[in-house]
Formats: C-alpha cells, structure tokens, sequence
C-alpha cells in the first residue's frame, strides 16, 4: 500500500464517497459490480475508478468486476477505519450538540471520550451520556486520555489559542468547524476545514449561473 501522502488529495478525499456508495448497494444486496456501472453511479468515469483503486493496490478481476464487500472492507482499512481514535468535542453549543446526538462518528473511525465548554453553566450536563467539562479540565483530560483530533465548534477568534493549547497537549488532527484557517498559524497539524457559509455561496452561485 503506497503512503498516503503520494496519493492526491483528490483521491483521498473520493474514497469516502467509494465506501459510501458501496455500502448502498451492500443493502440492495448486490455482491459484485463493474467499473463501468459504478461509473453509471457514481457520476464518475470507469477510467477515473480503476486509476484512483490503482492507487493502493489491485482489487479487481478482469470479466468479474468488484466483489462489492471485499472492496468496501478494504476502502475503510485505507480510510483507517478499523481502529478507533479518540475524539474530543470543544464547543457545546447548537453545532456541537447536533454533532454529537445526530452524527455517529464510530463509524467514521472516531469515539468520541470528552466533550469542553467555557460556558460554566454547561459544566456539568451530559449530551448523549457524556458529561461537558470546563476548559479548565482540558490540560489534565488530554495529558490522562491523549486524544487523537479535536472537533472545534466555537467562534473564530477563540480558535487560534484553543489550538495552541491543544497542540502543546499533543492533539494531532482538528476538524475544525470555527472559520479560522488553523493551517496559517500551525503549518504541521493535520486539519479538516467544514465551511457551510462556503457550500451554500457555492449552491447559490450554481442555481445563479444554472438559470
């Protein structure tokens, strides 16, 4: 399997849309399938599926296709699925509460073990049976539990130093929810940026064009 970071982000970031796809058709009951008619679904051409597979090995057979759940369970252990990294929420407000009651995020690779607010009268109150601790208990949970990433649902101008701080406790991913480019200040962090002002502008500017 080549190292991630000889693949294209573009790749990368179509290989949950693989899984997601494949795991539909798992429903329908389908067991195997061609690239061309994964093609037909996905939007995508057959060429463009085999290069992007090509990528980390070979999957499928020539005359047979894809065994649908063979090529899913590996898609998920590229993804790194199999194992359960630990997760920590900053930000109890609409956002994070959604994200932790609606968005199950054990299948995705991650458990989630602590949830952080500033707000003291948050402290104390559980969202899906984990209880929201203070920001002043954020030095020691991290040092006790070493989480792997840290989901920030919190203003703009709070993120920069709640990075910092979560950085120097040894957090190595973020998936970051406040609009600050955590890439500009910390150039060596692994970050995925959600911007939803910035996919609606794009609806907005389709449906304008699209007209």
């Amino acid at each position: 399997m080549l190292k991630a970071t000889s693949v294209s982000n573009s790749v990368i970031k179509r290989l949950p849309r693989y899984y997601r796809f494949l795991g539909d058709l798992q429903t329908k009951g389908l067991s195997r399938i061609s690239s061309k008619e994964l093609s037909k679904r996905m939007g995508l051409t057959a060429s463009q599926i085999r290069q992007d597979l090509n990528c980390f090995g070979e999957f499928g057979q020539q005359g047979y296709g894809y065994n649908i759940e063979l090529l899913r369970d590996e898609i998920g252990k590229i993804l790194g699925l199999q194992t359960s990294k630990k997760a920590i929420l900053i930000g109890a407000g609409h956002m994070g509460r959604a994200l932790t009651m609606h968005f199950d995020m054990s299948e995705k690779g991650f458990n989630l073990i602590g949830i952080f607010d500033k707000k003291p009268s948050l402290s104390g109150q559980t969202i899906q049976d984990l209880p929201i601790h203070g920001m002043d208990r954020l030095d020691e949970f991290c040092r006790e539990n070493k989480p792997h990433i840290a989901i920030l649902c919190i203003p703009k101008e709070s993120a920069h130093d709640v990075t910092e701080t979560l950085v120097k406790l040894g957090v190595k991913g973020f998936w970051n929810f406040s609009h600050y480019d955590l890439s500009v200040d910390f150039p060596d962090i692994i970050v995925e940026n959600v911007h939803l002002s910035d996919s609606l502008m794009t609806l907005c500017y389709n449906v304008t064009h699209n007209e």
